[in-house]
């Protein structure tokens, strides 16, 4: 059964720093693209971050400068640094494979971003 765990999140403040990570099981993640997405309540999840095995990334604009994707040195662990924090960057933040595989979505993890 594959899993996709992220860590707990937290509160922080505006300009602050968090690092989520998310440990996969259940199948070898490491020669598939994964991404990070979040939701923000009202809003449609989207897309934050991807990697690809070759460690390539590419991030959405609105966190492109500010965060950091990458892998573990486990292969089915993916982290995502959080740097500059905004107030809008709060969600629930989940990773999945980069396409998103419906049945891989997890509980997520929240993010708060006090101003």
């Amino acid at each position: 059964q594959v899993q996709l765990v992220e860590s707990v999140g937290g509160l922080v403040q505006a300009g602050g720093s968090l690092r989520l990570s998310c440990a996969a099981s259940g199948r070898t993640f490491s020669t598939v693209p994964m991404g990070w997405f979040r939701q923000a309540p009202g809003k449609e999840r989207e897309f934050v971050a991807t990697i690809w095995s070759s460690g390539a990334a590419f991030y959405a604009d609105s966190v492109r400068g500010r965060f950091t994707i990458f892998r573990g040195n486990t292969e089915n662990t993916v982290y995502l640094q959080m740097n500059g924090l905004k107030p809008e960057d709060a969600a629930v933040y989940y990773c999945n494979t980069n396409p998103p595989v419906r049945a891989y979505w997890g509980q997520g993890t929240q993010v708060t971003v006090s101003s």
